[in-house]
């Protein structure tokens, strides 16, 4: 094993405030340089790392090298563009742990679909038309998450998203919402079981047994008659090997019930796709709510800085004028007390704005050690009040629950036929051909074909009952969605209520922290004139925290309205999600 010294040592093992950053070793195993990094490739590492790099393949231009990322914690932009070449040239990669095989990964698949990408063959045609296939066969939903840049971080670092980045990583990541796309696709695999039924069936058998029968048995439990002056007869025939290999097969000719179940199924397939819509938008709300409220939280953590930077100032001031004779010590003891409760809001406010980022990680289920930021701030967007009609029209058009409840209740309209179309007749084909024979050198083509009718003739009561069924799981869907159609009015009608509220409460809230601030600066200057003591400073104070919080919590309800409007009209994804 060689390490670096002297001029190498320097280019390949970089100090920085006497912690090594990153640590480059060598080893030849079996005709093959294995070069062997741990630490971060970096910043200024990564030109470090190229030259080690170039000054390798430039003593041995013929030696195949190998590149260790195990002991590697963290790779820059740079740093992959760096891996990237050097697997181009023909390097090979070592890696364990997530992080570092996920890298590993990217490169090396990146890479390949460069060189696929780079070759002309014959078979363009027949790769055009499988990629057509494959982007047809893909929901374009499914497309648009594939393309969405996210935000990454090592767990060490702070990862600061906005909002249409937090809604993108709950859409790819959130458990819920992939646990709803699991339904959806077990939905679509019952569509293809029910459809199998339609279609033809084949199978094929190979069977070799050997067999021994009781003659009597055979005959009834008769005894067996013998001629007189001939041997008796024995009592069994056998033992004798009957050997069977050839395909069977069955199709349904005509059976309304398994076409009509099929359409069902279709249908319970739409609702299921519906449904995970339904989930998908739910996500989307709480990450949005969730967010809304750090974003409330953070504005209250730089509120009660502010006020903290405020008191601190009049105390200082208090202070000033006790030692210039001026002030008096109560006037000092109670700005040090509005200090006191300044700083112990700010305490309290810290710890909300965290709670919530701690909400938010495990809604995008993050890592628990990754540190989350807020990018964006909390703040006001002057749009036009919606009408309510309007609103509900939308609301009836683009709500995934409805399409849901649309899709079961024409699944039972099919069920419902389905039960009523097995009183008709059902027509099929079957069929076999078999090589027959009692050992595999001395059978004979045989076959069986058969066409046959089934007709029900007395089923007890069963289809009237199960038509009877299909009837009340109707009248039970209709229940639903009356009951949907008025919950979908009431939240459009109240959403509409809150946000002009919140609008409202905004503009209120507006005037209320200017005027705060204009009291607070009169009531200094009249402290500092002698005119008062500080009890209006202290008031001021009071006034202007309550302003403050007002507005914040006005701003909050407005952000929040406008999320619930968009989920009352189904338009969550299509206003946050970019």
């Amino acid at each position: 094993m060689n390490v670096y010294t002297s001029a190498q040592f320097l280019h390949c093992l970089v100090l920085l405030e006497k912690e090594i950053m990153l640590r480059i070793t060598t080893e030849n195993k079996k005709g093959k340089t294995l070069l062997r990094l741990e630490g971060k490739i970096t910043g200024p590492h990564v030109s470090t790392l190229e030259q080690c790099w170039r000054e390798l393949t430039a003593a041995s231009p013929k030696q195949k090298f190998s590149v260790d990322l195990c002991g590697v914690s963290y790779i820059d932009s740079a740093g992959k563009a760096l891996l990237r070449e050097m697997h181009r040239l023909g390097a090979d990669f070592v890696a364990v742990g997530c992080l570092n095989q996920a890298i590993v990964d990217e490169i090396t698949q990146a890479d390949e679909s460069t060189e696929r990408s780079a070759k002309k063959t014959k078979g363009t045609p027949i790769i055009f038309y499988a990629i057509l296939f494959s982007l047809l066969g893909v929901p374009a939903d499914m497309r648009a998450q594939q393309a969405t840049t996210l935000p990454t971080a090592a767990p060490t670092e702070t990862m600061r998203v906005t909002l249409d980045q937090a809604v993108a990583m709950a859409i790819k990541q959130n458990p819920t919402q992939q646990i709803g796309l699991i339904t959806a696709a077990e939905a679509v695999q019952d569509t293809r079981i029910s459809r199998a039924a339609l279609l033809p069936q084949a199978d094929l058998k190979v069977a070799d047994s050997l067999q021994r029968q009781n003659l009597q048995a055979l005959f009834g439990g008769k005894p067996i008659f013998n001629i007189p002056g001939t041997p008796p007869l024995p009592g069994h025939i056998g033992p004798y090997q009957i050997f069977q290999a050839g395909p069977s097969f069955g199709t349904p000719i005509f059976d309304f019930s398994l076409w009509k179940r099929y359409k069902a199924t279709r249908s319970s397939e739409d609702a299921a796709k519906a449904g995970s819509d339904s989930t998908r938008e739910q996500v989307i709300l709480l990450v949005v709510s969730q967010y809304i409220g750090g974003l409330r939280a953070q504005a209250d953590v730089e509120a009660s800085r502010s006020r903290v930077d405020l008191a601190q100032a009049l105390y200082d001031q208090a202070a000033d004028l006790q030692k210039e004779g001026v002030g008096t010590g109560i006037d000092t003891l109670r700005a040090n007390v509005e200090l006191q409760n300044e700083k112990q809001r700010l305490i309290e406010a810290e710890n909300s704005r965290d709670s919530e980022l701690f909400g938010l990680s495990k809604l995008l289920n993050l890592d628990p050690r990754q540190k989350l930021e807020l990018a964006d701030s909390l703040s006001f967007f002057e749009t036009p009040q919606p009408e309510v009609e309007q609103s509900l029209d939308a609301a009836l058009a683009s709500r995934p629950e409805w399409k849901q409840i649309e899709a079961q209740e024409k699944a039972l309209k099919y069920d419902k036929q389905a039960a009523e179309y097995t009183r008709l007749p059902s027509f099929r084909a079957d069929g076999n051909w078999a090589y027959l024979g009692t050992r595999p050198n001395n059978g004979i083509p045989t076959y069986t074909y058969t066409a046959s009718m089934d007709v029900p003739l007395w089923t007890s009561g069963r289809i009237r009952a199960e038509v009877a069924r299909a009837n009340l799981e109707m009248k039970r869907i209709d229940q639903q969605k009356a009951d949907l159609r008025n919950q979908i009015g009431l939240d459009v009608k109240t959403a509409l209520l809150n946000l002009q509220s919140a609008r409202n409460e905004v503009q209120v809230a507006n005037l209320g922290v200017q005027l705060a601030k204009e009291e607070v600066d009169q009531a200094r200057d009249r402290f500092r004139a002698g005119v008062a003591n500080n009890i209006e400073v202290i008031q001021a104070q009071d006034s202007l925290s309550r302003a403050n919080d007002n507005q914040i919590a006005a701003l909050y309800r407005f952000n929040q309205s406008r999320a619930e409007f968009a989920r009352s009209i189904g338009q969550m994804e299509k206003t946050y999600a970019k």
